[in-house]
């Protein structure tokens, strides 16, 4: 028995020392960040898998810009539409992450509703099909159930250390990594240098990474030469870029674009 909680102990040890290691080399990670520009992220090269898989070909465009070359336009519509306390908050929007998790769990009990509904239909239907048949039905399942709408409460920093360093997946220990990650990345660079990063690295569509690579897909100009409109139409974007980039002239994002462009005047940039 002895001999069992020692080997208990040692993997215990062994585990505490394999994730400390592991933070040491986020942190140093981000820390040689603030001279060494990354040259592409987790997300990226998960993206880049996905697409060479499916397409047996790499259709890729990005093209770093320092800071000083990407429109202030683009930084102020990304600011008011992704995370308006950027220039303030030290990682994390505590308020806005609880607010996020309380529309989640209203969305969740809603669906659950829904798709509840959806299961008395079927089970109702199978009933009149088995009495019809004059025997026992077997009981279906609807193939179009409700799903959830997940809403974020992220910051920009947030987002940044996900996609650097982080998968997709959505569970606590994830969570937590991200928090340790983005605590770094705010102790460690400064906001000009988050957001240089993040502009530089953030999807605008299939393939398509970075301020560079957006403007001259969508406008034909370079980040710096962004307007403002167009500026807040790749703003708008951001949520969900594969979806909006074929539409990316639609009512919604024009309309978006303009509450955008409208709150930009009040916002800080770094």
């Amino acid at each position: 028995m002895k001999a069992l909680w020692l080997n208990l102990m040692r993997l215990l040890v062994l585990l505490a020392l394999s994730a400390l290691a592991l933070q040491i080399f986020f942190v140093a990670r981000v820390a040689l960040m603030r001279v060494v520009d990354p040259q592409s992220t987790t997300f990226q090269r998960s993206e880049g898998w996905r697409i060479l898989g499916e397409r047996q070909a790499l259709p890729w465009s990005q093209q770093w810009v320092g800071y000083e070359r990407i429109s202030t336009n683009l930084k102020r519509a990304v600011i008011a539409s992704e995370d308006a306390g950027f220039s303030d908050h030290s990682g994390v929007e505590w308020d806005a992450l609880e607010k996020a998790w309380e529309r989640n769990q209203k969305a969740e009990a809603r669906v659950e509703r829904i798709n509840e509904k959806i299961d008395q239909r079927d089970r109702r239907a199978s009933g009149a099909k088995a009495s019809a048949a004059g025997g026992p039905g077997a009981t279906s399942r609807s193939r179009l159930r409700a799903e959830a709408k997940v809403v974020g409460g992220s910051t920009i920093t947030q987002q940044l250390a996900k996609n650097l360093f982080l998968g997709g997946e959505r569970n606590l220990l994830r969570k937590a990594q991200e928090f340790v990650i983005t605590f770094a990345l705010e102790a460690l660079l400064p906001k000009p240098r988050i957001l240089e990063i993040y502009l530089n690295n953030v999807e605008w569509g299939e393939g398509v990474f970075g301020a560079e690579a957006a403007a001259r897909h969508y406008f034909h100009v370079a980040a710096s030469a962004l307007g403002p409109f167009q500026a807040a139409q790749l703003a708008v974007m951001l949520p969900a870029p594969k979806r909006f980039e074929k539409r990316a002239g639609s009512p919604y994002v024009v309309g978006r674009a303009s509450t955008v462009a409208a709150r930009m005047g009040g916002v800080d940039v770094p």
